[in-house]
């Protein structure tokens, strides 16, 4: 029987390449070797990433995994221990004022003056950037509120909004203005699943006009619906990265196989490398696939040794698949 580490040990074998692409002009955002050590911890340690511009990318990984730290020292919120960073085509930290004015984002859950509204706190942090154009600050401000659905609660202070209401004005915030690129940690934290759909259509629409998002979710529907690309980190480092096609496809697969001759099967699929275990029945088999096994040799094998085949299914493939494996956690599915 195939054991946990051996799971996560193949799944990584069969994973995309981590490896950042040698030119980032295609890029926007490219880290080599990008660490960040706290008190002799390696939270994050030595991550290629690569994230195509146009794309929508997902951050994945467990609590504790380096998401968030990785997105600090991206922004300029953090200094790196070691490592290099590109956003946007320049060279971070170094380059945070001609950046970070092209980027948009919300990290941590936003902050606001509670005892003014949502209208006058965006009003506020436009006039902080010393881009902005204060003649046409007032239909800016309207119309990132209605973006995000906020224009029935804009007068509202907002110490009376709710968890959902503070992330819509934390991405209506990010969107004052129009961005190259959009940073968003964990934004559909606190929405009900009406707001939530409008998040992820507000992240496709800015996909469509050309803006890069790029999206730190725990939930797995968030990164199936709207990303085109993903990565995947375990305990500071990036163990998978590349389309959602590819990820998925580096999954675990599964076969199935229901018979009577449960025994005689059992032999035929150890025959071809398979380790066969009883799941679900009497009469049913569970076996991982390997790379150089396909069903159709083992429908062949089977039939060859007169075992009777009731069926024969393949299963996984899956994003959560290859997640489980390569970290050896579960994934919140809620949508």
């Amino acid at each position: 029987m195939t054991t946990a580490p051996d799971a996560a040990a193949a799944a990584q074998t069969a994973a995309p390449q981590t490896r950042a692409p040698q030119t980032g002009t295609d890029l926007a955002i490219r880290t080599e070797g990008l660490r960040k050590v706290f008190h002799k911890q390696r939270a994050v340690d030595g991550i290629d990433l690569a994230v195509p511009r146009g794309s929508v990318f997902g951050f994945l990984g467990p609590n504790g995994s380096g998401k968030t730290t990785t997105i600090r020292m991206l922004l300029g919120l953090s200094s790196a221990t070691g490592g290099s960073i590109q956003v946007l085509g320049e060279p971070m930290p170094s380059a945070l004022r001609s950046v970070l004015p092209r980027v948009g984002a919300l990290v941590e859950g936003p902050a606001f003056y509670p005892y003014l509204s949502g209208r006058a706190n965006l009003s506020r942090f436009d006039a902080a950037d010393p881009t902005s154009d204060p003649r046409s600050r007032k239909d800016r401000v309207a119309s990132a509120l209605d973006r995000v659905g906020l224009t029935h609660a804009a007068d509202k202070k907002a110490h009376a909004y709710s968890l959902g209401m503070k992330q819509r004005l934390g991405l209506a915030n990010a969107l004052l203005t129009p961005r190259e690129l959009l940073v968003l940690d964990e934004p559909t934290n606190g929405l009900d699943p009406q707001g939530t759909r409008e998040v992820r259509h507000l992240i496709r629409s800015l996909a469509d006009d050309g803006t890069t998002v790029f999206v730190s979710s725990h939930l797995l529907a968030e990164i199936e619906q709207v990303c085109t690309h993903a990565a995947v980190m375990r305990t500071g480092q990036l163990v998978a990265q590349g389309t959602l096609d590819d990820l998925r496809s580096a999954g675990a697969r599964t076969v199935t196989v229901r018979t009577p001759d449960v025994g005689q099967a059992a032999v035929v699929l150890g025959r071809l490398g398979l380790a066969p275990r009883r799941d679900g029945g009497s009469d049913v088999l569970v076996a991982d696939l390997v790379a150089d096994v396909e069903p159709e040799t083992i429908t062949a094998e089977l039939v060859r040794a007169d075992v009777r085949v009731r069926g024969l299914a393949v299963g996984g493939g899956t994003l959560e698949d290859l997640f489980v494996a390569l970290t050896g956690e579960g994934f919140d599915v809620a949508g």
